[in-house]
């Protein structure tokens, strides 16, 4: 039998190729170098190194990590870095030497960041997951991971990094850009739609990647936010929440999946079997391949010393589960060793290489290694792209405020000052993971109010950074204030790696907080805060605009919720941008003036108080409701979000009012567009368990829908309830429904709903 025999099953395949590899080449499909360390760009042409070439002719290498990354931590930028096609040339370069100088030809697995676009120049950037999130938008995103998709492939990347499924229970955490949010139902949807989207109906089609689930798991609920830090939390809490949404993205055929740094319990997740064999693989059957986080290992031997060395720390990974090491260096270093000494399972090391190459088997790598280059010219970029970029920006924007309907701007009429440390600088929109792009491709807000209005009507000063305590350009943008008659202030956060000294972790790629004053990166990985304040001057710069006593619109752009109850007392609106993409600035402009009708909603819940956290909507019913200084209810909870018109929901029926736990009950209400402009509201559906044997949170989103209203127009808006929607985890730790009341709750966000009971009878009988 023959592994280059395509009618075989993949993991047939693999099999059949396992026994023809020695240790050495074993060992080699499970290292995972970086893709950028392998060749040099010089004068436009591509050279391989030596040090590739060596680990090549060992069969020593099986995948490449970010081999077309531009960002300050590879030190490649607009200038070093390959345009589209060049990179797509760059790859078949590097996949031909590989398959023709190894023994046995085996094709390189190419993976790639593409947590919002792929990080690579030229690409295209969409908005960051909590801003894909605010959309609500399940099909838009799904659209767009399609577009992602195309665009990796078209450049040889076949395995992304991507979606980022952790659960934000601490915004301050610097990687909350990254997540869509606090709700486990909210992301498994979106989960399951990058999954498709990524993956399309075949792996092997010449616009599929895989996808790679991360970071399994409680990543996002680590000790006061800190990166990486321990993770506290029970195994129902864990199950019900933090695993939810990945055992959906498994459900639907997710290729790969990545645990996190963190430890839960004890146990650091790169070793937890329990997580990586029980649960991942014999319950939910996932088959795909489980890679580490970059330095993962490392961290076993320093960082949460459970490993005296290297080797232990290496081989504990791979007998957990482990089967490939982004970065490549202690497998690389460690596993031929420790299997000729007698320390490895040499079973282990072979499932672990079956997996790689089942994966590489699925992809169609064997049959087609390289790419079309014209495809990288053709779908890098496309204009179809750009203009899904901007419409998952404007459906992502959040109106948090709009008195005395200070929104929309009349475009016919006034001058319109804009000022702020984020009006006019592009990079500061994209978010993190973002590789450096021209400046002609990202349109700012100021940029985008210019097209509006003419450069004429519009003035502008950035006033003062994101960081420091510099004031001098306060003067300037006070006086074209006095000028205007309407002020947009756009201020916020930064996760704009920068390039100095010292403010990258070599190992990890995370950036490391400075003194330097030019470094205005507040936000990203690697970079939590103690506060959820505006940084620097830029609170006190909107204070003094703001005696002028012109009309103040806020605009946020940023990583993480921002707590500034001067601004949501004082501000006449307040937009929330989060990090927009390349578009942002034509998408905030497109609602600032009213040719976008605002229906973004919050996914993570906004304190009035850093110290209220957590504060996140589905907590337990015994958290309490309150400080000595003020209730622990948020300034803006989960689901809210403003539009122009008004929605107005009436005639919510629960039919049957009573079923069988297997049973299904159908949920309707009439949701009417009262205003007198076209809009599309979230109509959010939440169970709230009455009485269970374990104790359970007040409320549960379990369904959503978008939907688009005309005016005046009313719709009837349908969900069903049933098993899926009624379960939790029980005493025995199995999902079970049991027998009760339950109310449902239908409404405009989670604070604002109408309620109707739904009794659950043991016996099924109504």
């Amino acid at each position: 039998m023959d592994y280059k025999d395509a009618s075989k099953p993949p993991r047939v395949r693999a099999e059949l190729l396992l026994r023809q590899m020695t240790a050495e080449e074993k060992v080699g499909q499970l290292v995972q170098p970086f893709g950028w360390q392998a060749y040099e760009h010089k004068d436009g042409n591509v050279v391989l190194k030596e040090m590739f070439k060596e680990q090549v002719a060992r069969g020593a290498v099986g995948s490449l990590y970010g081999t077309l990354r531009a960002d300050p931590w590879t030190g490649v930028t607009l200038e070093t870095g390959l345009s589209p096609v060049r990179g797509a040339e760059a790859v078949n370069e590097i996949q031909r030497y590989a398959i023709e100088h190894s023994r046995l030809g085996i094709p390189l697995l190419i993976g790639e960041e593409c947590s919002h676009g792929h990080m690579a120049i030229g690409a295209t950037v969409f908005p960051v997951p909590l801003s894909i999130g605010s959309a609500w938008n399940v099909d838009l995103y799904r659209e767009m991971c399609r577009a992602v998709a195309k665009e990796t492939r078209a450049q040889g990347g076949a395995i992304t990094y991507s979606p980022v499924l952790d659960i934000v229970r601490d915004p301050r955490w610097g990687r909350t850009e990254e997540c869509f949010g606090e709700d486990p139902h909210l992301v498994g949807a979106l989960a399951v739609a990058a999954v498709e989207g990524m993956q399309g109906e075949r792996l092997d089609a010449p616009d599929s990647v895989a996808v790679t689930l991360k970071h399994f798991v409680g990543y996002g609920s680590s000790e006061g936010g800190r990166n990486a830090g321990p993770v506290h939390i029970g195994w129902r809490e864990l199950l019900e929440v933090d695993l939810h949404p990945f055992r959906k993205a498994v459900e639907a055929g997710a290729a790969s999946i990545m645990p996190a740094y963190n430890e839960i319990d004890g146990v650091p997740c790169t070793t937890n079997a329990k997580l990586l064999d029980e649960v991942l693989v014999r319950d939910w059957g996932f088959d795909g391949m489980i890679i580490t986080d970059c330095g993962a290992i490392d961290m076993l031997a320093a960082g949460h010393d459970t490993a005296e060395d290297g080797m232990e720390a290496a081989v504990r990974a791979l007998e957990a589960g482990i089967d490939m090491e982004m970065s490549g260096e202690m497998f690389g270093k460690h596993l031929l060793q420790a299997l000729g000494e007698g320390k490895l399972n040499e079973a282990a090391l072979d499932r672990a290489v079956v997996r790689v190459l089942a994966l590489k088997f699925k992809l169609g790598l064997f049959e087609r290694p390289y790419v079309d280059t014209q495809l990288a010219a053709e779908a890098i970029g496309a204009d179809a792209h750009v203009a899904l970029a901007r419409q998952l920006a404007a459906e992502g924007v959040v109106l948090l405020k709009n008195e005395g309907s200070a929104l929309p701007l009349d475009a016919a009429d006034g001058t319109v000052a804009v000022i702020g440390p984020n009006a006019d600088l592009g990079y500061n929109q994209l978010g993190d993971y973002t590789s450096p792009q021209p400046a002609e491709k990202i349109a700012t807000v100021l940029a985008g109010i210019r097209a509006k209005l003419g450069a004429e009507r519009v003035l502008y000063a950035p006033g003062c950074r994101i960081r420091g305590e510099d004031r001098d350009g306060f003067p300037v943008a006070l006086e074209i204030a006095r000028q205007a008659d309407t002020v947009v202030m756009v201020v916020g956060g930064s996760s704009a790696r920068d390039f100095g000294d010292g403010t990258i972790d070599l190992k990890t790629g995370a950036s490391k907080v400075t003194e330097d004053a030019w470094n205005d990166m507040d936000c990203g990985e690697g970079i939590d805060r103690m506060s959820l304040r505006l940084s620097g001057v830029q609170l006190e710069l909107i204070q003094e605009v703001h005696k002028l006593g012109k009309r103040l619109v806020v605009v946020y752009i940023n990583g993480r919720p921002i707590a500034e109850p001067w601004i949501d007392a004082n501000a006449d609106a307040i937009l929330e941008a989060w990090y927009p993409g390349q578009e942002g600035g034509h998408a905030i402009a497109d609602i600032l003036f009213g040719e976008v009708n605002p229906s973004g909603r919050l996914t993570v819940s906004i304190p009035r108080d850093v110290g209220q956290l957590p504060v996140y909507y589905n907590g337990k019913r015994s958290r309490g409701k309150r400080y000595l200084e003020s209730d622990s209810k948020p300034q803006y909870p989960f689901g809210y979000g403003l539009s122009y018109t008004n929605y107005e929901y009436a005639n919510l029926t629960v039919t049957p009012s009573a079923i069988g736990p297997d049973e299904e009950a159908t949920v309707s209400v009439d949701v009417t567009n009262a205003g007198s402009v076209a809009g599309a509201e979230v109509v959010q559906l939440y169970i709230s368990d009455v009485a269970s044997e374990c104790t359970r949170p007040a409320l549960e989103l379990k369904g959503f829908e978008k939907v688009g209203l005309a005016p005046g127009e009313t719709r009837t808006v349908q969900f069903r309830v049933g098993r899926e929607q009624l379960e939790y985890v029980g005493p025995a730790y199995e999902r079970v429904v049991e027998p009760g009341r339950f109310k449902v709750l239908v409404g405009r966000h989670s604070a604002d709903t109408l309620a109707a009971d739904l009794l659950v009878k043991e016996d099924g009988n109504r």
